[in-house]
This record gives C-alpha cells, sequence and structure tokens, in this order.
C-alpha cells in the first residue's frame, strides 16, 4: 500500500445552512436588546424584505412571528430555566448567545416542533450566527433543557405558591416580581383572578379593525373577510376581529386610512368620552397627546358627524406625523398641530372635550408589547408621574365650565391611573382642580365587570382588550 492510500481522506467540513426564518427571528430580536427597539415595529419590515426575496410564505412569517414573541413573552421562565441548566451565572452568557438558546428553549418547551428538530434548527442558527465553539455551547444547553416539558421545569424552577406566591406568579408566568405585585394590587382579589390576568398578557391578541364613522361600516369590513375571518367587535359598535390573523393592509378600507388597526379598549376610550354629556355647545374638541393617531383618527369621525372641529396635538414631530397620516381624508374639519401639552398655546376653556390619553409604562400593553416588561420598572413610574399630572391639570384648564375631560392610560397601575387623578383634584403638587367626577361606566353599554366606578379600568382576560384606563371629569369652575 503506497503512502497515498495510507492516508486517510480529509474530512469535509460542512458549511452551515442559513434557515431564513430563525434567521429573521434572530434578527429581529437582537434588535430588541440592542436598540430597544418593539417586536411589533421591528417585524413588519422584516417580513416584507423576507417577502420581497422570495424566501417568506404565510407559514414562513406566522413561524418567525410566534419565535419571536414567544421567546419575548416567557423570557422571564426561560431564563430560570436556562440558569439552572449552565454552570455560570445567566448575566456572563453574551446576549446573542442566549437569544439563540431561548428561542431553542420556545421552540422545545412553547411549540409542537419535534425535539430533535428544535435542538438541531437551533444549533444550525448558532452556527451561522455565532460560529462553532459557541453552537456546541447552544447544543449542550438545549439537550439538557429537553429533558423536562414546560410543567416539569416549573416545578423545579419555580418557588411553591405557598412559600413566595409572588415570585411563584412571576417565574410560572414569565413577568417581573414588581410587575405581578402591582397589577395584583390594581385588579385586587385572589389567586385565580391574577392568574387569569398574567395568562392572558402571554397571549397572542387578536387583530381588531376600526370603521371609522362617515368613511367605513362594520359590515364592509365585514363582508371584505368573509365568514371565516370577520368576526364583530365584542363590545365597540365600530370594531371588527380578524378571526385568523391576516394581513390588514389587504383590506381597501385600511389601505384607504377608512379604516384601521385599534385595539377594541382604545376605541371604548375614544367613544365614551365623545358621547359624555357636555353642558352647551360641543363644536370645538382637542386630543392632547394624539400620537400615533389612533384615538384622533376616530374621535375626528364622530367630530365630523356632529359637525364639530378636532385639534390634535403631539409633541414629537414624528408621531405627529403619524396623526395627520391618520386623520387623512376625515370629512370633517381638523387640524394637527405639534406642540407640548404640558406648555400648551391655546387659551384656558377653549373646547369642548378633551382627551388627555398620557405617556405611561405601557403595562396594559403587555400582550402586544411584551419586551416592554423586561424594560421598565417602579423608577419608570416615579418619571411618568410628573408629566401624568401636569399634562391632566392643563387639561382640565383647556377645557370650558361644563366641558369634559377624559384621562386615559394604557396602564393599570394605580400610581398611574386613579392616584393621578384624585392628586390632581386635591391639588396635591398644585393647585386643586375645581371639577368633578363624570360616571363613565353607562357610557360603555353591554361592557361587564366595570367595578365600582365612577372610572373604568378594563382588562385583557375580561374584557378581552389591552388595559385602558378611563376617568371623566367636567370642569365645574
Amino acid at each position: 500500500m503506497n503512502d497515498q492510500q495510507r492516508r486517510r481522506p480529509a474530512q469535509q467540513h460542512r458549511r452551515p445552512k442559513k434557515d431564513p426564518v430563525r434567521f429573521l427571528a434572530f434578527e429581529a430580536l437582537r434588535a430588541v436588546d440592542e436598540r430597544d427597539a418593539y417586536a411589533n415595529l421591528v417585524m413588519p419590515p422584516l417580513l416584507r424584505k423576507a417577502r420581497a426575496k422570495g424566501d417568506f410564505d404565510g407559514r414562513d412569517a406566522a413561524l418567525a412571528t410566534e419565535l419571536v414573541y414567544g421567546t419575548l413573552r416567557r423570557q422571564g421562565t426561560y431564563d430560570a430555566i436556562v440558569a439552572a441548566c449552565i454552570d455560570r451565572p445567566l448575566r456572563e452568557v453574551d446576549p446573542p448567545v442566549l437569544d439563540v438558546v431561548e428561542m431553542g428553549v420556545h421552540q422545545l418547551l412553547g411549540t409542537r416542533i419535534p425535539t430533535h428538530a428544535a435542538v438541531s434548527a437551533s444549533v444550525e442558527l448558532a452556527r451561522v450566527v455565532l460560529g462553532e465553539g459557541r453552537a456546541k455551547f447552544v447544543n449542550a444547553v438545549l439537550r439538557k433543557v429537553s429533558a423536562h416539558d414546560l410543567d416539569g421545569w416549573l416545578e423545579r424552577v419555580a418557588p411553591p405558591y405557598e412559600e413566595d406566591p409572588e415570585e411563584h406568579l412571576s417565574v410560572v408566568h414569565s413577568h417581573p416580581r414588581w410587575v405581578v405585585s402591582a397589577l395584583w394590587d390594581a385588579l385586587g382579589g385572589g389567586r385565580a383572578g391574577i392568574e387569569d390576568l398574567l395568562e392572558a398578557d402571554n397571549e397572542r391578541p387578536e387583530v381588531t379593525l376600526v370603521a371609522r364613522p362617515g368613511r367605513s361600516t362594520t359590515g364592509e369590513l365585514l363582508d371584505a373577510l368573509g365568514e371565516e375571518r370577520g368576526l364583530a367587535g365584542r363590545w365597540s359598535p365600530y370594531a371588527v376581529r380578524m378571526a385568523e390573523g391576516g394581513e390588514p393592509g389587504a383590506l381597501g378600507a385600511v389601505r384607504e386610512g377608512r379604516a384601521g388597526v385599534q385595539d377594541e379598549g382604545s376605541q371604548l376610550v375614544a367613544a365614551a368620552l365623545a358621547h359624555a354629556p357636555v353642558e352647551g355647545t360641543d363644536s370645538r374638541w382637542l386630543d392632547g397627546c394624539a400620537g400615533p393617531g389612533g384615538k384622533a383618527a376616530l374621535l375626528a369621525a364622530l367630530a365630523a358627524g356632529r359637525g364639530a372641529t378636532l385639534l390634535a396635538a403631539e409633541k414629537q414631530p414624528h408621531r405627529a406625523r403619524l396623526v395627520e397620516r391618520a386623520l387623512a381624508g376625515n370629512p370633517g374639519p381638523y387640524q394637527v398641530v405639534t406642540t407640548d401639552g404640558t406648555r400648551p398655546p391655546w387659551r384656558p376653556g377653549s373646547f369642548d372635550r378633551v382627551l388627555m390619553d398620557v405617556p405611561c409604562s405601557g403595562l396594559g400593553a403587555l400582550r402586544r408589547r411584551p419586551e416592554a416588561r423586561w424594560r421598565r420598572g417602579p423608577k419608570d413610574l416615579e418619571s411618568f408621574a410628573p408629566l401624568q399630572r401636569g399634562l391632566l391639570r392643563e387639561a382640565l384648564k383647556a377645557v370650558r365650565i361644563g366641558g369634559v375631560v377624559g384621562y386615559a392610560t394604557c396602564s393599570p397601575h394605580l400610581a398611574e391611573t386613579r392616584v393621578v387623578v384624585e392628586d390632581v383634584l386635591k391639588g396635591r403638587g398644585g393647585a386643586a382642580a375645581e371639577a368633578e367626577w363624570v360616571d363613565a361606566r353607562p357610557l360603555l353599554p353591554g361592557v361587564p365587570v366595570l367595578g365600582d366606578g365612577p372610572d373604568i379600568q378594563l382588562w385583557p382576560h375580561l374584557h378581552g382588550t389591552d388595559a385602558m384606563y378611563l376617568a371623566l371629569l367636567r370642569r365645574t369652575a
């Protein structure tokens, strides 16, 4: 046998194969982590780009979306599981590696993808984006994770409810402990209610459309969707639900701006303000924090039907442009201005109705923005507090005597809802506002479980909406 025959053939090094679905999901997770981006803003352009290349069909887009949102929603639970499978603190794992690992954990524990496929696809992704060495780490961790199902892991990593209820719920339902505590305080009641709420936060919400009055109808939207894909709204007379997801922009009414995408809770807030009784004239309406324009578009359409004018104000120029886009084509008069609602240019007492949907923690929209729960902390509420009170005071100055102000926020946290209103009415931190509560509950006919009033708090698990809060106040002097 000669030397050439004695030599063993060199092992061929296989180049990793790029999976466009998982690669896109990884790109989205990195954008959320590195740029503090929101997944609901990152995903659409990534999906459009992938479709344009011919890489994606509808099932691919659905899987990529599930991988991104599922990983973000369950991040707290998956953190605890991964931490139990490695021999170093979780904070020492590089963020890109952790993204690949936890996306793999979600495939193993949160989807029906077979174990071998979930592990092999994750390791292949790691080879593409991390390199061979780190791919071995990913493989080792996921093989440990695959030893148990989700319930089995929760028994191992979550403390018993009887010993530490808040930490148990935090790990099992993947919410920071402080969020669990705050939501429980706002909701009240026992274990069942808070568990239902936390579970609802982790469910993918329906896409809800709004038919803007005078421009579109729910009948038009239902006909366009068909019986299998279109459902009437639960509570709002302007709402239509897309039962199987889909692309809202495929509907002509949405493309033309006659309809839009808007959570039903957001629609109810705008409708309640529009239908609240006022004394005297009813011709000038104000949306004092109008961006990105969903409530403003509905208010403008309702105002146009009564011959009233809406002024939509927004501090941030890019958000003001979104408001202009949302209101374009409204049948009645309106105006969009870029201005700071805490230092407004209008005269006191200029408006009959004022909506002030204030900046907040966003804890009421965790179904749509699951990453928000990991970005916020108790100190964020402290930073929002002066702004929220200042905006409500200016809203009460802007409305005339006998007119109505709606204070709204997409948060159920008491420090952002009723406490703000009570502080302003009692003059804490400033002069007392001369206003009285208006019972908002009768303005949401048919909506159940609205509490003792006079303000209202909507809930994902009770109403199928974002956790919107609304207080209505009438200026008295």
